[in-house]
C-alpha cells in the first residue's frame, strides 16, 4: 500500500512538472513569436521600402561603397566586429554563450543599408540573428537556466523565420534541425512551432501574406521523370558546393588582404559598383522577381545563376549583411529553369526543383526542405521534390552556409562523426 501511494505521488510529480513546463514554454514562445512577427513585420516592410528606393533610383548601386564603410563602423563602434553573424547563434545554442543584445539594431541597420545600396543578399541572416537575440534577451529576463536557453534561442529563430517566409511549418523544423545535423532537439517542438505560428500571425495581422505559387507543369510520375530530377539534384549539390567554397575563400582572402575592414567593404562595394556598371541591376538586392519569373514562367537567362553567385559572393564575403538563402533560392531557381528544359521538363518545375534542392544542399536540412516544398509548392510533386533534395543532401558533401553548424552522423552510412561543417 505505501509503495502504491508512493508511486501515485510520484506520477503526480511528473504530471505537475509536464503541466508547468507546457505553460512556461507556451507563454514564452507566444511573446516570442509575439515580439518576432512584430519585428519580422517591420523588417519585411523595411527592406520593401529601401528596394523600393534603389529600384527608382538606380544610381544609389554606386554608393555601395560609402554604405558598406558605415556598416563597417556600426560593428566597430558596438564592439561586434569580426564574430557577430549567424554562426555565433549557432554556436551559441551548443554551449553557454551570450547573444549580445546590440547585435539586434546592428543587423537589422546594416542589412537596410545594404539592400539600399544594390548588394546581393538575403534576409534571412539577419532573420536567425535577429530571432537568437530575441530569444536569448527573454530567456535572461526570465532567467531561464543554461539548459533552457538552447530551447529559447530556437524558439527566437523559428519566430523571425516564419515572420519573414510566412512558413511557420519549415520555420519549426528549420530551427531544429540546422545547429547539429543528424541530431534533432524534439525538446524544442512546441515552443519552436507555438512561436512560429504566432509570429505568422502577427505579420497576418499587418497585411504580409506568405509566398506561394502554383505548378501547372508537374510531370508524370514515373522512372524517366524521377531519374531526370535526380540530375538536378545532382547538379544542385556540384553547385552548392562551388557556392560555399568560393563564399568561404573570399571571406578568407578578403580578411587576409583588407586587414581593415572600412578598406574591405569599400573595395567590395567597388566591386559591386563596377559590376552594376557592366551587367545592370538584375543582380543586386533580393532579386525576387527573377525568382517569381523563373518558377511562374520557367524563363532564366542561361548565365543568371552564375551572376548572382558571384553578386552574392563579392558582397557577403567583403562584410555586408543579409544573408545566404534568398540568394540561394535565386542561383537554384535560376540553375533550374535553365536545365530543366534540356532534359525534357519544364522550366518552370525545374525551377521550383532547383530552389528547394539547392536550399537543401547548403544548408543540409533535408526534413525542413521537404516541408519548405510543401509550403512553397503545394504536395502534388512532393515525390519530385524528395527525390531531388535528397540526391543533394548526399552529393553535397560537409560543406554549408554556416561554418558553426556541425555534421554530427555522416551521410553515407550510420556512423557518428561529429565533423564541423566547412
Amino acid at each position: 500500500m505505501d509503495h502504491f501511494k508512493q508511486t501515485v505521488r510520484h506520477d503526480a510529480v511528473r504530471v505537475k512538472q509536464y503541466i508547468i513546463s507546457f505553460f512556461k514554454w507556451s507563454l514564452i514562445a507566444v511573446v516570442t513569436g509575439g515580439i518576432g512577427g512584430a519585428l519580422g513585420a517591420g523588417f519585411r516592410w523595411a527592406i520593401t521600402y529601401v528596394t523600393d528606393i534603389r529600384t527608382a533610383n538606380p544610381w544609389l548601386c554606386y554608393l555601395l561603397p560609402a554604405g558598406g564603410v558605415i556598416i563597417a563602423f556600426l560593428y566597430r563602434v558596438t564592439k561586434l566586429s569580426g564574430h557577430a553573424d549567424t554562426n555565433l547563434i549557432i554556436n551559441s545554442v551548443r554551449s553557454e554563450d551570450k547573444v549580445p543584445i546590440t547585435l539586434a539594431p546592428v543587423i537589422f541597420l546594416s542589412t537596410v543599408i545594404t539592400h539600399l545600396f544594390g548588394g546581393s543578399a538575403g534576409r534571412e541572416g539577419a532573420a536567425l540573428q535577429l530571432g537568437g537575440c530575441i530569444g536569448s534577451f527573454i530567456g535572461r529576463v526570465v532567467r531561464l537556466n543554461e539548459k533552457d536557453m538552447p530551447i529559447a534561442l530556437m524558439c527566437g529563430m523559428s519566430g523571425l523565420f516564419s515572420a519573414l517566409f510566412g512558413t511557420p511549418l519549415t520555420a519549426t523544423v528549420f530551427a531544429m534541425e540546422v545547429i547539429s545535423v543528424g541530431i534533432i532537439y524534439y525538446s524544442a517542438f512546441l515552443p519552436c512551432i507555438v512561436a512560429a505560428l504566432t509570429a505568422f500571425g502577427v505579420t497576418n495581422l499587418f497585411g504580409l501574406s506568405p509566398t506561394k505559387y502554383v505548378l501547372e507543369d508537374i510531370p508524370q510520375l514515373n522512372i524517366v521523370n524521377i531519374l531526370t530530377v535526380a540530375v538536378i539534384g545532382i547538379a544542385a549539390a556540384v553547385l552548392s558546393i562551388i557556392f560555399c567554397f568560393t563564399l568561404e575563400k573570399t571571406h578568407q582572402y578578403a580578411v587576409r588582404f583588407f586587414r581593415n575592414e572600412y578598406l574591405r567593404t569599400a573595395v567590395g562595394g567597388t566591386a559591386i559598383a563596377l559590376l552594376t556598371l557592366l551587367i545592370g541591376t538584375r543582380y543586386n538586392g533580393i532579386g525576387g522577381e527573377v525568382i517569381a519569373e523563373a518558377i511562374t514562367q520557367g524563363k532564366a537567362l542561361p548565365y543568371d545563376f552564375i551572376l548572382k553567385m558571384v553578386f552574392t559572393v563579392i558582397t557577403i564575403g567583403f562584410g555586408y549583411k543579409g544573408g545566404e538563402i534568398i540568394p540561394t533560392f535565386f542561383i537554384g531557381a535560376a540553375m533550374g529553369a535553365t536545365i530543366a528544359p534540356l532534359l525534357g521538363l519544364s522550366g518552370s518545375f525545374g525551377a521550383a526543383v532547383g530552389l528547394i534542392a539547392l536550399f537543401c544542399a547548403v544548408v543540409n536540412c533535408p526534413i525542413a526542405s521537404v516541408i519548405l516544398s510543401i509550403e512553397l509548392f503545394g504536395s502534388s510533386g512532393l515525390i519530385f521534390f524528395a527525390v531531388a533534395l535528397c540526391v543533394s543532401y548526399m552529393l553535397s558533401g560537409y560543406y554549408s552556409l554556416y561554418s558553426g553548424q556541425k555534421i554530427m552522423y555522416s551521410k553515407r552510412r550510420a556512423r557518428y562523426i561529429n565533423k564541423q561543417a566547412k
